[in-house]
């Protein structure tokens, strides 16, 4: 079977494992051949809803979102319909989201949340029902829109933020969804029956990677309550119980099982594998991670959603000091990673050297929705290619390279700050904080308006002293914070990362 649509993972499956479990929540679940047949059923209703005529396709489809099976069937049935869909969580405020409508103009709102929703939509329970109604003749329509499909056919869009306030649309293609769960399975070794624990939201990249690498492999996706990740008691039993065998986590979920000592009350032992992003990961926390699960391969990955969800990887290969760094390895096959001068776009080939991250290939995304001058700034020509169009995109983050060719991310560009008359890297602070046993997690932010580094921090109790002293033992003096918050928990945003924007506006 070709693979130029993502819909081709979904039915290898179908034809292996019809019976298997395909997703499974704490309320139910559906297994891959009636998943098939009701996502091509809805995904008719959905053409229909929208007037379609039969040669039109890739228009957006906004799903309303929650933790929940029925995202995964609505964001499948859209992609059966021949468009893209669009998930978005309908517990933002009613202006962003009416920001982002305004942006994409879809064809259809359709919604698997049970969330009352102030805007115009047809829920799961409607579909479903008007699905149930309809003859077999959908089956010729899907056929022919499935015909029709190209491998750059948009697949998703999701928003990211935006320099502006104003939030931005990243649009991404079969081709790149395929070419990354292609890397996935030639590179790590995931078992013959993977079951993944899906964590993150499902407006967040790194949810695109449960859901397709286990349809590839015909696996299972348990989708973890948002609940178990706010009272964690919890968390590890539901693993165990599902014998889950595969995490693709944000590092701030594997920290609060390093915080809360998850495994003093109970240890999943079918855990095989572990990949991690978002984050800088702290060493002190893979250590206790790899403490516990000894036989699990762990992958520390890197990519923005720019370039589908990750394009370099490092493997782990044993116990490292609390105060390493863990490199972002190098890039996957099929992709190039490499650095430039952010000022002249000329490249860095010196190891240790630092410069802005550059990737191209067919990780790239197709830009972002009906903006063309965000697009136009971040996915530009090669300055070394003049003889024809080869587009990279510039990721904004600062790293650079060791002798022997892997990667490590420093930092944000826009996280470098001049300070004293010195460069500093904020991520150089919060690396060596975070290593200290005492901390749970650790922000540097630079106010420029009073010229000082305030490093927020949550532990068990203040410890500025102890920080004042790692600092001092590992950095130069002027990367010494000027002030000192001690938080019990530091704020997060949707996706589960640090809101740096809000400690930024703390007094």
């Amino acid at each position: 079977m070709n693979e130029y649509n993502v819909l081709s993972f979904l039915e290898k499956s179908v034809a292996k494992y019809p019976k298997r479990v395909a997703f499974k929540d704490k309320d139910e679940e559906i297994n891959y051949n009636d998943l098939l047949i009701r996502c091509q059923k809805i995904a008719f209703i959905i053409r229909q809803n929208a007037g379609m005529e039969d040669y039109e396709k890739n228009r957006p489809v906004v799903v309303f979102i929650d933790r929940n099976i029925r995202s995964i069937q609505l964001f499948l049935a859209v992609v059966y319909s021949g468009n893209f869909y669009v998930p978005i969580d309908p517990t933002l405020p009613a202006e962003r989201i009416q920001a982002m409508l305004d942006t994409l103009q879809p064809i259809s709102c359709i919604s698997a949340s049970k969330r009352k929703i102030p805007f115009e939509v047809n829920d799961f329970d409607s579909l479903l029902e008007q699905s149930k109604k309809i003859d077999e003749s959908y089956c010729d329509k899907v056929k022919r829109i499935r015909e029709n499909a190209i491998d750059t056919d948009p697949v998703y869009a999701i928003f990211t933020s935006g320099t502006t306030g104003i939030p931005k649309s990243v649009i991404v293609s079969h081709r790149s969804v395929i070419d990354l769960v292609n890397r996935f399975a030639e590179t790590f070794p995931f078992p013959d029956y993977p079951v993944l624990a899906n964590q993150a939201p499902f407006d967040f990249d790194v949810s695109v990677k449960d859901i397709y690498n286990s349809l590839h492999f015909g696996g299972t996706v348990v989708i973890v309550p948002k609940s178990y990740f706010v009272m964690p008691s919890a968390l590890l039993p539901y693993l165990k119980e599902n014998n889950v065998n595969v995490l693709i986590w944000a590092v701030s979920a594997l920290r609060i099982v390093q915080n809360f000592k998850l495994f003093d009350a109970c240890i999943p032992e079918d855990i095989s594998l572990v990949m991690f992003s978002g984050e800088i990961m702290p060493v002190k926390c893979l250590n206790y991670l790899m403490d516990y699960w000894k036989d699990a391969t762990f992958v520390n990955l890197y990519g923005p959603t720019e370039i589908t969800c990750n394009c370099s990887s490092y493997i782990i290969q044993g116990r490292l000091r609390d105060t390493d760094s863990i490199p972002i390895g190098k890039s996957f096959a099929n992709s190039e990673m490499f650095l430039v001068n952010p000022d002249t776009l000329k490249r860095i080939h010196k190891a240790g050297e630092k410069g802005e991250i550059c990737v191209k290939g067919s990780c790239l995304a197709l830009g972002y929705y009906r903006n063309a001058q965000q697009t136009d700034r971040a996915f530009v020509q090669d300055p070394e290619v003049t003889a024809y169009k080869d587009l990279m995109y510039r990721t904004g983050d600062i790293g650079f390279f060791d002798e022997s060719g892997n990667m490590y991310y420093v930092g944000r560009r826009d996280h470098q700050i001049k300070h004293m008359g010195h460069r500093i890297e904020m991520g150089e602070i919060e690396t060596v904080v975070n290593a200290i046993d005492e901390i749970k997690m650790a922000c540097a932010v630079y106010k420029e308006s009073k010229e000082m580094i305030y490093l927020f921090y949550s532990a068990d109790s203040q410890c500025d002293d102890i920080i004042i002293k790692q600092i001092k033992k590992l950095l130069p003096a002027f990367m010494l914070p000027n002030k000192f918050v001690y938080m019990h928990e530091l704020p997060m945003n949707a996706h589960a990362k640090i809101d740096r924007k809000k400690l930024e506006e703390q007094e």
